[in-house]
């Protein structure tokens, strides 16, 4: 069927208020708080082939990225879908690196045709093992993995799955309320879709899914065609767990594609801050997308344009079964290793480095397990003058994660913990002709004064973000134990008891600032 201009607009519209509308349904009847509160997810519509469509404005790029290639793995498990089928997984290979993010897909059916797909991702706070956190040795230590499988076949649950699952997690009516919300927010998708489709008179998507991915690839092709053809190599050195590791980059601007070639990679680490493939190049494509062709949809067409390698078996394209639990920590420094290497390609245009991973502590206690969000600052942005100049990096801010600060009241209502503090660490961005963003400092104990535990997946405490061009450098994150008059500073990963009565102080890390100020 072939479709003019305006209805082929009116139809992608539709198609962007239906994925956003799914999203909403997620974080409206989520039960964990990351989900809920800060939006630690991602939804989407895909064509029969498994290829994204869109994308909802709502979301986290490692979840949205890595779920763009999810799904025809999904396909690949179970090449025949019926009405009512729901299909799970959280291997960290087949959905979006980590145990803890649940990916189900669900398809469409129209006339008694399959037209698309419908597949959403949210992190559900416990998956049982050690816990959320970087300390185990291998994945069995993790956790429970499902792979993917039928949680529900032709409309009837999986009982026995779904009992395996709880049974083997700490909350599990938490568990069980956040799986009902991807399935809620899939099943809100296609009701949608079908009722645009009935509008439009479409009977499939294949004509305007063969356009939107034909349309989205050649445009993010023609944005690279702008750019100047080049090769740039970068480096950047992260905290690790137990020491500093330092990433490797290659990047290529040929023609109209950008290839990243991950190299000199540390090999695999024996804790939890591995880097499944997936997420590696979520994170990286991402930071090629953040600066080229930022008015281009997000899917499988504009994706295309960006090829990401990594050595197999490496820290950044890690096998099982290593320990992947806190990929985040390491995945999500990634944007800056590639904005170091598009710096040299293109002058004067990319921001200086940020705090980047975001500082989400696991705080439990004998009767809650809560995964509050805090975020440190952004690199200062430098941009033309006849782009409207450049701005200072933003406060606290999520980039390049996506995933929103908590609010206290929120923090403090589903756990017996006070937040004594809570406030910008004023001159913590680097200073520069453009500052960087400032972070935060939170200092938190027990309400009953009691102890807890805190397990730490935080990254910029011994090598903060980095000026650019001349610009200083932001401040270090901080991470301590206040106890009896006496401070005691804590590692940026691992488990740690705060003991009764103590105060833990964390500050987020600033972002670089931009050329010198003078």
């Amino acid at each position: 069927m072939t479709l003019d201009p305006l209805k082929r607009q009116l139809v992608w519209d539709r198609l962007l208020a239906i994925v956003e509308e799914q999203a909403q349904v997620l974080m409206r009847t989520a039960f964990s708080t990351v989900v809920r509160e800060a939006g630690d997810l991602s939804a989407g519509v895909f064509d029969p082939r498994g290829r994204m469509l869109a994308q909802a404005v709502t979301g986290t790029p490692g979840h949205v990225n890595a779920m763009a290639a999810s799904v025809a793995k999904f396909l690949a498990a179970v090449p025949t879908l019926e009405p009512g089928d729901v299909l799970m997984t959280n291997d960290p290979w087949d959905g979006t690196g980590h145990l803890n993010d649940f990916t189900l897909v669900s398809p469409v059916f129209y006339q008694d045709q399959l037209v698309a797909l419908f597949a959403s991702t949210s992190h559900i706070a416990d998956v049982g093992g050690r816990g959320f956190g970087p300390d185990a040795n291998e994945l069995f230590e993790e956790g429970i993995r499902i792979p993917i499988s039928h949680l529900y076949r032709a409309g009837v649950r999986d009982e026995t799955l779904l009992r395996l699952l709880l049974a083997n997690v700490r909350d599990p009516v938490v568990a069980e309320g956040d799986l009902f919300s991807l399935v809620a927010c899939n099943d809100a998708g296609s009701r949608a879709l079908i009722e645009a489709m009935t509008a439009f008179g479409l009977g499939d998507l294949s004509t305007i899914a063969a356009h939107i991915l034909a349309r989205s690839e050649a445009a993010m092709g023609a944005a690279i065609a702008e750019l100047p053809n080049g090769t740039a190599r970068s480096t950047l050195t992260i905290d690790g767990y137990d020491k500093p590791l330092q990433l490797g980059c290659e990047l290529s601007i040929e023609d109209d594609r950008i290839r990243v070639d991950l190299i000199d990679v540390p090999p695999p680490s024996p804790f939890g801050i591995n880097v499944p493939l997936p997420y590696t190049e979520a994170y990286a494509s991402f930071g090629v997308r953040c600066l080229v062709g930022g008015d281009v949809p997000n899917n499988a067409g504009s994706l295309a344009r960006v090829e990401v390698n990594a050595p197999a078996g490496s820290l950044l394209a890690a096998e099982p079964p290593r320990a992947v639990s806190a990929r985040h920590a390491v995945g999500q420094m990634l944007p800056d290793l590639v904005f170091n290497a598009l710096a040299q390609l293109l002058p004067g245009r990319i921001p200086a480095e940020g705090a980047s991973c975001i500082w989400n502590p696991v705080f439990r206690g004998r009767d809650f397990v809560i995964n509050p969000i805090f975020n440190g600052g952004t690199g200062a942005r430098p941009r033309p003058a006849d782009a409207g100049g450049g701005k200072d990096g933003l406060a606290t801010t999520a980039f390049p994660s996506g995933v929103r600060t908590t609010s206290t009241e929120v923090n403090e209502a589903t756990a017996p913990l006070l937040f004594l503090e809570r406030q910008l660490a004023l001159e913590s961005g680097g200073n520069g002709a453009l500052r960087g963003g400032d972070g935060q400092r939170i200092v938190v104990m027990h309400r009953r004064q009691e102890a807890f535990w805190v397990s730490r997946m935080f990254d910029r405490v011994h090598h903060p973000a980095a000026g650019r061009d001349g610009g200083a450098a932001g401040a270090a994150g901080i991470v301590l134990i206040e106890v009896d008059g006496e401070q005691r500073m804590l590692s940026p990963k691992g488990l740690d008891e705060v003991p009764a009565g103590a105060r833990l102080v964390l500050q987020t890390p600033g972002g670089g600032g931009y050329q010198s100020p003078d």
